[in-house]
């Protein structure tokens, strides 16, 4: 009351000034406001330019300031000065004055817009007397503040009814034909139900539809349009007569929400975009997956005449360094899909492996990382324009979280070991250490990870089908066997099995089955370790592809043999996710942890007496224990 009194006793030019300032201020300095308002329009206007968004930000920041303003100054106004800034749109008058002469149940919905409060003075605007007519609010804790509520809102006429007293009054006016004004609300939590609005996921109030269709009464909008500093003009439409179903209600008025909205003009200026209007859904432990109490959204695509949702809540993956820690990460790509259907996921990767990623459809958008170097994160912090809603970390860096922290997700999430330190992340999961991953596999660690954020459903680990043809240059007709041979790795040589065991598996293959063809495979890193184990083959059996192919000429190739024998390494994570059995050889790594995940053939083997975590030496892994495995290729006759 007394900051009422302050602010009352500024003269108007002042007081707008006032307004304005602090409503650039909070429009234009970096803080989780700004972000808000600036993400929501974003959403909601991609296609606007960045300078009309500003404008817009900027105009709603000091609506938001003024309208809180008149909150505090509006009670010492007496009713000439009310009638004086507030008029009736001509179309709302002709409505009430038929609710006046033909009274009938009426749900009146009113939405966030600036200057909303001035419904209350309704009663007072209009020529003669009105039936019952009382508003739902939400009540204060503070029994002062409280009592200031109740006695300068109800002054004009319009009864106040509390949502913690339950709806029995409102009922009862209802069924005194007379009138309630619900505020419906886009961020209702989870007293609300899920809903579309401007295509993102929501939470609605149904408390408006619930009314209308219990007491069969009409549905009507009250809402108010600023006209100038604390003024506006109130205007009224009808949206169904007697008796409309509760759910089209609700769906009907976010769809009347959004078109005023879209159309650009002063609605869309007096909305509150500084309010987290879609934030039901971002709750940390249920942010990877869609929940509430009372699910609309079937629903409402039958009344919209959608197939899906819209993916319209932007999740970004940072994608790992390594082709086999991005194979293994596949399966939970298709999980997010269908635990949140609504969500646009957009894949941060390496640039080798973007069109490997956007070939098998795991992802909406695939973004490549730029080189490192000079303008490196220049990069992440020009992305902060794109406003993504939720940054996963499938890295283990801090590099990948500063990625992350200049990209501007207001959620960043990612694992972290004990003792680690990783404070860029907004949540993490606490991983078990080293000792206890070494019994569990990478993907049950991030399955884990993702399922502490809410994550439901099954893994799916069918491999993928492979689209379009194979290149002309690998479509040749096949007489014998063909065994894809993966000899290098990327990193660490002790993974590589030795020249002379995959020349002694050569040997051995022709002497069971002289046709067989073999294809090598590798980097031009690998290059050495290929030539070596081709030279002085038979002709027309070996042939080195190592460097010259890229990854996607790869995984064709791939496609093409009929087993793949490999090492510990990501084309054997590839050859497993494209359903090519493989024959995998380890010995200081651990397959119980870096095993292939998809369900295609897979036989894993380790030198004898080799503890099933890993530890020997590779070498000491014979040739004829690899042939031995190989039996059902070699000896299958081909079709």
């Amino acid at each position: 009351m007394v900051m009422g009194r302050l602010l009352a006793a500024l003269p108007e030019p002042a007081l707008e000034a006032v307004c304005r300032g602090l409503g650039w201020l909070l429009a234009t300095l970096p803080g989780r406001r700004r972000r808000t308002v600036e993400s929501n329009l974003h959403h909601a206007f991609p296609e606007k330019d960045a300078a009309w968004r500003r404008e817009v930000a900027l105009e709603a920041a000091c609506r938001t300031i003024e309208t809180g303003f008149f909150a505090l100054i509006s009670p010492l106004w007496n009713k000439k000065q009310m009638m004086d800034r507030f008029k009736l749109d001509p179309l709302l008058q002709q409505l009430v004055t038929e609710f006046q002469h033909g009274p009938q149940p009426l749900v009146v919905m009113t939405p966030h817009f600036s200057l909303m409060e001035a419904t209350v003075v309704l009663p007072s605007l209009v020529s003669g007397p009105l039936p019952d007519l009382a508003a739902i609010y939400r009540p204060f804790d503070a029994p002062g503040l409280e009592a200031w509520v109740k006695r300068t809102r109800e002054r004009w006429g319009l009864r106040l009814l509390s949502r913690k007293d339950g709806h029995f009054e409102a009922v009862d006016v209802l069924r005194r034909k007379g009138a309630v004004v619900v505020l419906f609300d886009q961020n209702a939590g989870d007293r609300g139900a899920l809903t579309l609005f401007m295509d993102r996921v929501c939470s609605t109030s149904e408390l408006a539809g619930f009314l209308a269709e219990k007491c069969k009464a009409r549905v009507g909008i009250i809402y108010s349009e600023r006209t100038g500093f604390m003024r506006s003009c109130l205007r009224g439409e009808y949206l169904f007569d007697a008796g409309p179903n509760a759910n089209e209600t609700l769906f009907a008025a976010n769809r009347w929400l959004e078109k005023k909205l879209l159309a650009g003009g002063e609605p869309c200026r007096d909305w509150l975009w500084l309010h987290a209007r879609w934030r039901h859904q971002d709750q940390v432990k249920r942010r990877f997956r869609l929940q509430s109490k009372h699910n609309l959204l079937p629903e409402q695509l039958a009344w919209l005449k959608k197939n899906a949702l819209p993916r319209r809540t932007r999740f970004w993956v940072r994608m790992p360094n390594w082709l086999g820690d991005v194979i293994m990460a596949l399966p939970l790509l298709r999980a997010l899909r269908q635990s949140r259907p609504d969500a646009e996921i957009t894949l941060l990767a390496q640039p080798v492996f973007a069109p490997l990623l956007a070939r098998l459809g795991v992802g909406d958008r695939i973004v490549a990382l730029p080189p490192r170097g000079e303008g490196y994160f220049k990069f992440f912090r020009e992305l902060r324009g794109e406003y993504p809603d939720t940054h996963i970390l499938l890295t283990n860096s801090w590099r990948g979280d500063y990625e992350a922290k200049l990209a501007g997700a207001p959620q960043r999430f990612g694992m972290r070991r004990p003792g680690q330190w990783r404070p860029w992340l907004t949540h993490a999961w606490i991983a078990p250490g080293e000792a206890d991953e070494a019994r569990e596999h990478q993907l049950q660690s991030w399955l884990k990870f993702f399922q502490h954020f809410g994550l439901e459903g099954e893994l799916d680990l069918v491999p993928f089908a492979w689209p379009g043809e194979l290149h002309p240059a690998l479509a040749q007709p096949k007489t014998g066997p063909v065994l894809g041979f993966i000899c290098g790795t990327e990193n660490f040589p002790e993974k590589r099995w030795p020249v002379e065991r995959w020349r002694e598996l050569i040997a051995g293959a022709l002497g069971r089955r002289l046709e067989t063809r073999f294809e090598l495979f590798g980097t031009a890193r690998d290059a050495e370790i290929t030539t070596a184990v081709a030279a002085g083959q038979p002709a027309g059996h070996v042939f080195n592809h190592a460097g010259k192919t890229n990854l996607m000429e790869f995984a064709e190739a791939l496609r093409r043999c009929d087993v793949v024998v490999c090492n510990d390494t990501g084309g054997m994570h590839l050859a497993n996710a494209l359903g090519v059995p493989v024959v995998a050889v380890y010995g200081p790594t651990n397959p119980v942890r870096t095993g292939p995940v998809f369900a295609a053939p897979k036989i894993l083997l380790q030198p004898n007496d080799c503890p099933p975590t890993g530890g020997a030496k590779l070498a000491d892994l014979p040739a004829a224990k690899v042939l031995a495995a190989l039996a059902p290729w070699l000896l299958a006759e081909r079709v």
